[in-house]
């Protein structure tokens, strides 16, 4: 790796799996072997037809091919990977569209009218401010981005509509 930056060879969370490696029909069956064993060994099987498998830089041919002995789905990039965008250019703001539609979703449920100063903070602290944080730990957010969340955030503090 570049720099001794580390090799990421998978990602865990819960029971959704990334493994990343380098695209070859070796590797491949042996992911599928390795599966196959911690089946044996636990009796927890993989569910093949809700995953997917993702050929970055691949022809789509060869990844449908794979998929047809591996039993899985063939994807293409991007794709979301716990609520996150995987392979998608996150410079440009209109893929940070999903991050706009949740927040303003969320806030359709609450009248800012309705609540005093206090109960606005509140709804701005675990909504507005944290979600966002989550795609800020990982992407740099494009300055927009950035100025059309505060927007949200004060319209919302002072008891505007989203008009």
């Amino acid at each position: 790796m570049p720099n001794g930056a580390s090799l990421i060879s998978h990602l865990l969370y819960a029971d959704y799996a990334i493994i990343i490696g380098e695209w070859s029909d070796a590797n491949i069956l042996n992911v599928v072997r390795i599966l196959r064993v911690f089946y044996m060994c636990s009796g927890l099987k993989i569910n093949l037809s809700k995953s997917n498998l993702y050929g970055i830089g691949m022809d789509m041919d060869e990844v449908n091919n794979t998929t047809m002995v591996v039993g899985c789905n063939a994807e293409s990039t991007p794709f979301k990977y716990l609520g996150l965008m995987v392979g998608a250019n996150m410079n440009r703001v209109n893929n940070w569209k999903s991050v706009y539609d949740i927040c303003e979703a969320r806030l359709s449920r609450w009248k800012p009218s309705l609540l005093f100063i206090g109960g606005r903070i509140m709804v701005i602290k675990s909504i507005l401010e944290s979600f966002p944080n989550y795609y800020f730990c990982l992407y740099k957010a494009p300055v927009k981005v950035i100025r059309d969340l505060e927007s949200m955030i004060k319209r919302f503090l002072w008891g505007g509509s989203g008009d």
